[in-house]
């Protein structure tokens, strides 16, 4: 299914939305990916918003694990409108259970001052090999994703720096040209940045991967610039701390031009299963 697809939802009632029950794990998982009901909550609140307004931030809160064989209904509170900004807060239901909540930010057009971080070393997206083919990552999944390029940097070729303990690189843009529209453009990177944010947590721990139970706890972005999602973006991710059972990571998201377009930060589910005891502890 098409991203335009996943990202289209069926109106039911005001501020009353159903998205649909495809999810990319589907086939293999039975919870619904992170991403996808993220999403699809971004656009249940882009819609109850006027044109005007554009989204700059969202914070979410992953209640359940969603069920990726079933439609998901949102329900969008319009909080406030204000002059320059809006609030909206949704709740993503699923067999009469909340599985997602999310408050989202809106912002008219403002000027104020400008700057921001210079993009990270990176070698160039062309020069890596695509990840379907790296065996570090698991083939079936990440199949799921195939209108998606997705190219990992070699831990190798990170430019490590100092003081940082967990970092991972990853670039990623639709294959295909998507409509001009910047509101898809914007959920669409909602929907990619739980894909792979998680993993940093973990990879300086390879060997301990396969032991974890994982899951998405929270998620918070916020976009800074205009970008295209069919278009190069770097994600810069990192892992300042794990630990009782649960990881943060965080990740600036850059476009081959070197502009910082988002920014996003998680903390995630990484803990051994009940009754393990690791080597050493």
């Amino acid at each position: 299914m098409a991203i335009e697809e996943i990202l289209d939802l069926e109106q039911l009632e005001v501020n009353i939305y159903r998205g649909s029950v495809f999810s990319p794990l589907s086939a293999n998982h039975q919870r619904t990916f992170g991403g996808h009901v993220a999403g699809q909550a971004l656009v249940s609140a882009v819609r109850t918003v006027d044109p005007r307004f554009r989204v700059h931030s969202l914070h979410g809160y992953f209640l359940r694990p969603g069920d990726a064989r079933a439609p998901t209904v949102f329900l969008v509170e319009r909080v406030r409108d204000g002059g320059s900004f809006c609030t909206r807060r949704v709740n993503a239901v699923q067999h009469g259970e909340t599985i997602f909540n999310m408050s989202a930010s809106f912002q008219s057009e403002q000027r104020g001052i400008a700057h921001q971080d210079v993009m990270p070393d990176a070698p160039d997206p062309t020069d890596l090999p695509d990840i379907a083919a790296m065996k570090a990552f698991d083939d079936e999944g990440f199949k799921a994703f195939a209108e998606w390029e997705l190219r990992r940097v070699p831990a190798e070729l990170l430019p490590h720096i100092p003081g940082k303990v967990a970092e991972q690189q990853v670039w990623f843009r639709h294959r295909e040209p998507l409509p001009d529209d910047p509101v898809l453009h914007i959920c669409a990177l909602a929907y990619m940045s739980d894909l792979t944010l998680l993993g940093a947590s973990w990879s300086i721990h390879p060997d301990e991967r396969d032991l974890l139970q994982v899951a998405s706890l929270d998620h918070a972005m916020w976009f800074m610039r205009p970008f295209r999602a069919d278009e190069w973006l770097l994600y810069d991710q990192s892992s300042p701390s794990a630990n009782a059972g649960r990881s943060l990571t965080q990740g600036k998201i850059y476009n081959r031009s070197g502009d910082m377009v988002a920014a996003v930060m998680q903390e995630g589910l990484t803990r051994y299963p009940s009754g393990h005891h690791p080597a050493g502890r």
